[in-house]
């Protein structure tokens, strides 16, 4: 048990009605790989208490906050300062939080901030837009999900790699071609592609540059192995595709943007599970397990 949070006069104090354990917070919690612990504190971790996504309630707000009032639900997420897996949260009103839209309950707003606005970004990045072909790399994951129904807005012609159990999933989301990673390998495409986005790390390297046109993006969301960063690097100095890595920090500009997505129902997150908070260890495990349809959401007040 701890506390509720007391608030400064810029902060809003939040009941958590539901948040997710991400990949994110795996490695955050095994420390894995090791350059996590920079991140996070070396050498105890800054954070002991992990979450970055929230949906949920104001409890109550400081005596400077205009945006917000008691009652508000919101929803958003809280970065690399975490703490999200718990009842109460504060928030300075700056921060990354907006009302959550009426037309959407709290588990699929909670779901959304960091798949989403992590893809955007990369999807960005990779110049990802109409007549572009781009390959999405763990499909039927948070990041992968979110990135797929992303592209398919932003105009581009997706294919999906993900499991075979999972392949109605991925064009349900508006994939054109779904690839079972376990019956065939990318191997078969040559300067096929405009763009490769990797959300789970799990991508050949080498024949994902093979399957890349000249002036193509290699985007992985997961880029901390030295041996893959060398690899990029080699890579962008050849010139024939340009290797994106590398991590994102939330950003409240775009958070508008895919809230205006998820309102209109362009944007619809996957959920895989719910959990009690009392049982977030469970929780844990399968978004370990590699093998997670969309979020895992945790619920504090169950």
């Amino acid at each position: 048990e701890a506390p509720v949070p007391s608030i400064n006069e810029n902060e809003i104090l939040v009941k958590v009605a539901a948040t997710t354990v991400t990949l994110a917070d795996v490695r955050l919690r095994k420390a894995d790989p090791w350059a996590v612990k920079l991140m996070n504190g070396f050498p105890s971790p800054r954070n002991k208490v992990l979450g970055q996504e929230f949906s949920g309630t104001v409890e109550a707000i400081g005596g400077a906050v205009t945006k917000f009032k008691v009652g508000d639900e919101v929803f958003g997420t809280t970065g690399m300062k975490m703490k999200t897996h718990a009842e109460y949260i504060t928030i300075p009103e700056t921060g990354t939080v907006l009302l959550k839209p009426e037309n959407i309950d709290h588990p699929t707003a909670a779901s959304t901030p960091f798949g989403a606005m992590t893809s955007l970004h990369f999807l960005r990045k990779g110049k990802t837009g109409p007549g572009k072909k781009i390959l999405i790399y763990g499909a039927s994951g948070n990041l992968g999900s979110a990135a797929v129904q992303l592209a398919v807005a932003l105009g581009a012609d997706v294919y999906g790699v993900c499991s075979g159990r999972n392949q109605e999933l991925v064009s349900s989301l508006g994939a054109s071609m779904v690839i079972d990673y376990e019956k065939e390998s990318i191997g078969k495409f040559t300067d096929h592609f405009d763009i490769i986005y990797d959300t789970v790390g799990k991508s050949p390297f080498d024949l994902s540059v093979k399957a890349l046109k000249k002036g193509g993006y290699y985007l992985r969301a997961v880029h901390f192995a030295p041996r893959v960063v060398f690899q990029g690097v080699f890579e962008n100095l050849k010139g024939k595709v340009k290797v994106v890595g590398g991590t994102y920090f939330d950003s409240l500009a775009e958070l508008e943007h895919i809230c205006d997505l998820l309102s209109a129902g362009k944007l619809k997150p996957v959920i895989d599970s719910r959990f009690p908070l009392s049982r977030i260890a469970d929780a844990h495990r399968l978004a370990e397990s590699g093998h997670k349809r969309g979020s895992v959401v945790v619920l504090p007040s169950e």
